[in-house]
């Protein structure tokens, strides 16, 4: 009798002391109230059931009865409350707590009546029995059965629904709570039944077993490493006291029926052979033990090192981002024994989000923003989604939504409270167990080198896609030059023909302009006044500079056409500069400027073209009269040298910018005071005046200071253009 009730006692204390841990662990959840509750109700069950077995008052046993009968019934409604809220921590609906409480109080109050009233107590020596009304009895069974069986079904839904630490959490409590409640109804309900009583102290033990599975449970994810080290050696320990029992009962067999337990000299030889059997077959009998416990106890076993080795390979191997990922995820999948990994990269310059894995997933954009968000705030690289706190449950909820039993934060250390280069997730595992403290710390260090091998491979991507980029904008700006270019080329042409059509359709009647006017000036119409002489000079010097235009004009058409030819006779260059400059002084002296020319005594004939050379001497001293303000001088000078001969205009002008000089002798050029001073010019005179002197083996003379005035001029070799002397006849020779 007493050691019924030393476990009773024990019993309760240990209710007590489980009740009271959950409780300060989990006081602020549904599901540790309804665990109390449950222990409360085992609590007064044993309570009840130690007053029947040591109650000697009338007082003590109806009070014992009581308990005995009535604690119980509170046990399965909690327990169901405790299934529908635990782990998620789910609030009840109201129906639920209806569903609880209603046979609770409509069937409490006649339990107690009909068991105090209608209960025998029979108190012997050794036992004692409890004899209930049979009718009730089968209601009040079918009461606890009913209950029971609701949270069995509650619990195998949540399995089939659960994954992870969740999953193992249910399963703790479903195993602990069908094993418990199996043999208190076995002890309690089954066997009064059938006749046997006297075993009913035995239903608050039983209970033990399902209270402790629970706690257990709500414990949860740090005692499951240390669960499955207790798992691996029991395996051990099972593994040889087996081998050992096996070779015992061989030796045993031999000795009894070989030598029947005599010692002899054969007897020691056997057991010599055997030592030696033993020692030979342990080693791999001990192997093929280790591969059957393995299967059952070690399903989610690798080797780390192995494992690592795996991954170092493909990360130093390849270089090629989308298969390294692809390889990677295989390699973490399969010796994690996990259901899925994939491996997200986030949009770069280039490229956008990337996901590659073992299987393919379909993720909510607005999901990766609100986990991208949400992320970086962890403390830990590694996050297993059923360790997350309820400040996180945002965050867990949208894991769960996909499946994701645990996430990692592919960010190198200077940014680990960013968002890192993207995420790798893994589904859970194959055999439903969680993921423990190694896993994580694999998982951390597999990171690290990730987040590595990532980096180089996405720089070489940048480089790439820099280089390609590049070639591709030199290769569309290429061809945009070439169609610009080839516009241009045609408007140039469309110009080109504009300036030669307008050239001559201007040349003929600007030629009888000319010749009418020097035919006034002559007197062939009459006498002319000084007055009218004026003005007809004007005009004369006029059309022959409109007649230099169109010259230039024609010339540059005939440049582009390669019809431009020089046509060398011999000429009088001293004579020509006079000429020009007898033209050019009324326009100076109305302009208050002093014109001056150094003229050679003798000068040679040279071969030039004289009309172009003419035109390059007219324009110099032209642009020197324009560009020199009023009261400046213009000083023109022709120099015979022993090499060569020298034509310079030196002006006190406007001159040259140092910025705008190298431009000044390129087509249609104009520096920015000539344009000031004269608006109406082409920047066509340089232009002609260099390709007539260059194509002749002459140089241009060009020097100038803004401000100051400038310096045009020519040079050429004497000797090329010289003519060329005619060696006279040969005299006749008579025979």
């Amino acid at each position: 009798m007493h050691i019924e009730l030393i476990a009773l006692g024990l019993t309760i204390v240990a209710n007590l002391f489980l009740g009271g841990l959950i409780m300060i662990r989990s006081y602020t959840k549904a599901y540790a109230w309804y665990y109390l509750g449950i222990t409360s109700g085992v609590i007064a069950w044993a309570i009840g059931d130690m007053m029947i077995l040591s109650g000697h008052s009338a007082l003590m046993l109806d009070l014992g009865r009581i308990l005995f009968y009535a604690a119980p019934m509170f046990i399965p409604m909690f327990l169901w409350f405790f299934s529908r809220s635990f782990p998620e921590d789910t609030s009840l609906k109201p129906w639920h707590v209806l569903a609880g409480l209603l046979p609770v109080v409509l069937f409490v109050p006649p339990v107690i009546i009909f068991f105090r009233e209608m209960a025998s107590v029979t108190v012997g020596p050794d036992l004692n029995e409890v004899s209930p009304h049979v009718p009730l009895f089968y209601l009040y069974g079918a009461y606890l059965v009913l209950f029971f069986v609701a949270s069995y079904l509650t619990q195998l839904n949540k399995m089939h629904r659960l994954r992870g630490i969740s999953y193992s959490q249910v399963a703790y409590t479903f195993y602990g709570i069908i094993i418990a409640s199996s043999l208190a109804l076995f002890s309690n309900v089954a066997l009064p039944i059938s006749g046997i009583k006297g075993l009913i102290w035995l239903g608050p033990i039983f209970t033990l077993l399902g209270i402790i599975s629970i706690a257990l449970a709500i414990i949860r994810y740090r005692l499951f490493d240390i669960r499955a080290a207790i798992l691996r050696s029991l395996a051990y320990i099972t593994s040889l006291a087996l081998i050992s029992v096996l070779y015992v009962l061989i030796v045993n067999i031999f000795q009894h029926s070989l030598f029947d337990g005599q010692t002899t000299l054969a007897s020691q030889t056997f057991n010599v052979v055997a030592v030696l059997f033993i020692a030979y077959t342990f080693t791999p009998l001990t192997k093929v033990f280790n591969r059957l416990t393995a299967k059952f106890f070690y399903r989610d076993a690798y080797d780390p090192q192995t494992f690592i080795d795996q991954l170092n390979k493909v990360l130093v191997n390849d270089i090629e981002l989308n298969k390294l990922l692809q390889e990677v995820a295989h390699i973490i999948a399969t010796n994690l024994k996990a259901e899925y990994c994939l491996l997200g990269i986030k949009e770069t310059k280039f490229q956008p989000i990337r996901v590659v894995g073992t299987v393919k997933k379909d993720f909510s954009l607005k999901d990766i923003k609100a986990v991208r968000h949400l992320t970086p705030h962890l403390t830990q690289t590694v996050t297993i989604t059923d360790s997350l706190t309820s400040e996180q449950s945002h965050l867990k909820k949208l894991l769960q939504r996909y499946d994701i039993a645990m996430i990692c934060r592919l960010a190198p250390e200077s940014e680990r409270e960013q968002e890192g280069l993207g995420y790798l997730i893994l589904g859970p595992k194959k055999s439903g167990n969680p993921y423990g403290t190694q896993d994580t710390k694999i998982m951390g260090i597999i990171a690290k080198e990730l987040v590595i091998a990532i980096q180089n491979i996405l720089h070489f991507e940048e480089i790439e896609n820099f280089n390609a980029t590049l070639q591709q904008k030199i290769d569309e700006a290429t061809r945009k030059l070439r169609n610009t270019n080839e516009k241009l080329r045609q408007m140039d042409q469309t110009k080109d023909d504009f300036i030669s059509m307008a050239s001559h359709q201007l040349r003929t009647p600007l030629t009888s302009v000319k010749g009418y006017v020097s035919m006034v000036l002559d007197g062939d119409a009459g006498p002319v006044s000084p007055l009218q002489r004026k003005l007809l000079n004007q005009s004369y010097v006029s059309s022959q500079r409109m007649v230099y235009l169109i010259s230039d004009l024609l010339n540059v058409s005939r440049l582009r056409t390669g019809k431009f030819i020089i046509e060398a006779i011999p000429s009088n260059l001293a004579k020509v500069i006079n000429e020009e400059i007898e033209q050019l002084k009324e326009t100076a002296k109305g302009r208050n400027l002093e014109l001056t020319y150094e003229k050679p005594e003798h000068f040679p004939t040279l071969m030039l073209d004289e009309t172009k050379v003419r035109q390059v001497i007219m324009n110099f001293i032209d642009n020197a009269i324009y560009y020199t303000p009023s009261g400046g001088h213009i000083h023109v000078a022709l120099i015979d040298k022993r090499e060569s001969i020298e034509f310079t205009v030196t002006d006190d002008g406007i001159g040259v910018s140092k910025r705008e000089q190298p431009h000044l002798f390129t087509k249609f050029f104009r520096a920015h005071n000539a344009k000031r001073a004269r608006p109406d010019g082409t920047g066509l005179g340089l232009f002609m005046a260099k390709k007539v002197i260059v194509a002749q083996g002459g140089a241009i003379i060009f020097k100038s200071q803004e401000g100051k005035g400038s310096t045009f001029g020519f040079t050429f070799a004497k000797a090329p253009l010289l003519p060329k002397t005619t060696p006279p006849p040969a005299p006749a020779i008579n025979s």
